[in-house]
């Protein structure tokens, strides 16, 4: 069996579609034996919700200091009991 560290090299050596698929598969195999590795699909589903309500005008967007401000205004701001 391979070290670790010629396995490493084996897969540099591969193009980047296939290193980023043993890269996932990698890291699907430290998860908890119920994780969902179906998610890709309905997240891809999302983004493709988010896009077309961006280009249609439909959502308002903000910039990182916009939106980090909001969030920190947020967090401070008393809640109602």
């Amino acid at each position: 069996m391979a070290t670790s560290s010629e396995a490493l090299d084996a897969a540099m050596a591969l193009p980047p579609e296939e290193r980023a698929e043993i890269a996932r598969k990698l890291l699907l195999s430290l998860e908890p034996q119920d994780f969902d590795e179906n998610v890709d699909e309905p997240w891809a589903d999302e983004i493709r919700r988010r896009l077309k309500a961006i280009r249609e005008g439909g959502v308002t967007l903000l910039d990182w200091d916009e939106s980090l401000a909001e969030i920190r205004h947020a967090v401070d701001s008393p809640r109602d009991k």
